[in-house]
């Protein structure tokens, strides 16, 4: 079992790995010895069966598992692919699938050990871990039985055949918006989206393994040998400095770079938002198309009218040199450098470089001996990150203002924005700045605005809203609709709202990381008791949840809610804590209670 501080951690399910993506705190516990806990996840069964050929890829499993069961389809379960179908597929492909069921809230996907384990293992210097999985192999997977009768041990199954899936595109602004690539040209005139693809991206933590870009590649040989340069901003971010080098070394890193393609550093680069665009203005609609994991509105870019498609590295890279969104590669022709039709092969690579991996940098530091940390006070980027004050929890929670009320999706991302502000996230004030920019206000249709509940100003930006209130010693309350909190695992998006005054979240549902990382702040998540109560929250509304000095794990709480006509509604809402995460809350925070147990020697 792995316990790693990115959403993406569960891509080691891949190798047969329970490996569960947590905030920054719940990864300090762990390494302090510390329990992790969780919600008892229920199990989810894929079965596959065919294999994968031609065109279709694994990333196109994962994006028919998310439209299938959506973003929240996988909330509080694991997802364990079995059947002869997973097992024909490479390590890497494996991968390539449970990394992205993060999209679907999952706690964690898996595969079972088989053969195709091993030589990746020892390709990538793990040889004794090889030895060990072949040596424990028949306990590393599933029973014979659960096989023979899935339902039986399952609480939800399913089943999708690799013969007949088609390759598939999702988007826009959510993973699990989608459709075969057959479908999508109709779609395009149906929903009037930008038919021109403005930028290309394959790469980053997704789909950057060498198989990914070996087939890739194959398509980017034909197209230079037809003399076809790429038509849409055609980038590529290696995984790693190992893929960097080693694609580099056999020649594919020059074949991008000879169609048009830009080679970008070994990051999450345009991924995260790290993408300084210059040939758009903000506010300009497009279409992009990526084989990243998200694509919320402004996650790769910061513009909100960029339409974000996710497909399989192959795809993308064919749909580079169509241009278009309604290019269907596996049907279309276009016209080479002597005017002929010129329609792409299916693509093929290689499982692992035949000359092994290569590398300069191994990407490891040894400690140095432990000193004084000492931090510019005039620093921007750095700060001491001072112990959350602990909260009365009667009077701190009496007469709280709305600071607003979130619309439809409001992910880590709308909370808190990566791209440029990440220099500042070892500056707590000031990465707070950034605080709800990408979240729509239910009261008044904007953006990262709403209106100041004491002074009555209008259009001001949360985070400054959120700051004048704590100026003032007043604390406030967020709501949100379903799945709050989705996408990365940035701890940031508990943390700002924590340091900014927040007492509490109130949403239909939460995705699993977040609602962790705002028990672990000491900012109470709560859900509404009755879906439907989500719209009786009007902006001048004044929120008391009463009784907090009882707080108990399993017992609703009473939230009334004041309207500014005088009328008051009595809410009922529930919440996840157990005993231990009640004691944070009154602590002020878990690494306040964990400070207080240190110091009382238990």
């Amino acid at each position: 079992m792995i316990i790693g501080t990115d959403s993406h951690t569960p891509n080691a399910g891949g190798l047969g790995t329970i490996a569960i993506g947590v905030g920054g705190a719940d990864a300090v516990d762990v390494m302090t010895g510390q329990p992790f806990m969780t919600k008892m996840p229920k199990l989810v069964g894929i079965k596959l069966t065919g294999k994968l050929s031609g065109w279709t890829a694994s990333k196109d499993v994962i994006l028919k598992v998310a439209t299938m069961l959506t973003v929240k389809g996988g909330t509080g379960k694991i997802v364990e692919y079995f059947g002869e179908g997973a097992q024909s597929m490479s390590a890497t492909s494996k991968g390539t699938i449970t990394n992205m069921g993060a999209e679907i809230g999952a706690t964690t996907s898996t595969f079972g050990y088989d053969e195709s384990m091993d030589p990746y293992l020892r390709a990538t210097g793990r040889a004794a871990i090889a030895d060990l999985c072949k040596k424990y192999a028949p306990f590393l997977v599933s029973d014979e039985e659960v096989a023979a009768d899935p339902k039986k041990y399952y609480d939800e199954v399913y089943e999708i055949d690799l013969s007949a899936l088609e390759p598939h595109i999702v988007g826009p602004h959510t993973p699990d918006l989608g459709r075969p690539v057959s479908a999508m040209g109709k779609e395009v005139d149906e929903k009037g989206y930008p038919e021109a693809i403005s930028a290309a991206l394959i790469g980053s933590c997704t789909n950057s393994s060498y198989e990914d870009l070996t087939r890739a590649n194959s398509l980017v040989e034909q197209a230079r040998k037809a003399g076809l340069k790429a038509k849409a901003n055609f980038m590529v971010t290696p995984g790693s400095e190992t893929i960097f080098e080693t694609i580099s070394r056999d020649g594919i890193l020059e074949n991008f770079q000879a169609v048009g393609a830009t080679v970008l550093a070994n990051a999450c680069g345009p991924c995260i938002g790290q993408w300084k665009r210059d040939d758009i203005k903000k506010g300009d609609p497009n279409s992009i198309i990526t084989s990243y994991n998200r694509n919320f509105a402004k996650r790769n870019d910061g513009n909100p009218e960029t339409l974000g498609f996710i497909s399989s590295p192959e795809l993308v890279v064919a749909m580079a040199f169509g241009g278009s969104l309604k290019f269907n590669p596996l049907t279309d022709t276009l016209k080479d450098k002597d005017g002929n039709d010129f329609k792409f092969q299916p693509p093929h690579g290689e499982v692992l470089p035949k000359n092994g991996y290569t590398s300069k940098d191994s990407g490891y530091e040894a400690p140095t001996k432990s000193g004084e940390v000492i931090i510019n006070p005039a620093s921007e980027r750095l700060a001491f990150l001072e112990p959350f004050p602990k909260t009365d929890p009667v009077k701190d929670y009496q007469d709280l203002p709305v600071l607003f009320k979130a619309q439809g999706k409001c992910t880590t991302d709308h909370i808190s924005q990566a791209g440029p502000w990440l220099k500042f996230r070892g500056h707590l004030d000031n990465i707070s700045n950034n605080m709800f920019l990408g979240a729509t206000n239910a009261f008044t249709g904007g953006t990262g605005t709403g209106n100041n509940p004491l002074d009555g100003s209008k259009e001001v930006e949360l985070n400054k809203i959120a700051r004048s209130l704590k100026e003032k010693g007043v604390g406030w309350v967020v709501f949100g609709d379903e799945n709050l909190g989705e996408g990365s695992s940035r701890e940031h998006a508990a943390m700002e709202p924590r340091h900014m005054n927040c007492r509490a979240f109130v949403a239909n549902s939460y995705a699993r990381i977040f609602e962790a990382n705002l028990k672990k702040q000491g900012v109470l998540p709560f859900t509404f008791g009755d879906n439907a109560d989500y719209n009786k929250i009007q902006e001048n509304d004044k929120i008391t949840f009463e009784n907090l000095d009882q707080l108990t794990p399993g017992k609703p709480v009473t939230m009334v809610v004041k309207h500014a006509d005088g009328s008051s509604d009595k809410l009922s809402v529930s919440h996840t804590l157990n005993e231990q995460e009640v004691n944070w809350f009154h602590a002020g925070s878990a690494l306040n209670y964990v400070g207080q147990q240190k110091k009382a020697g238990k």
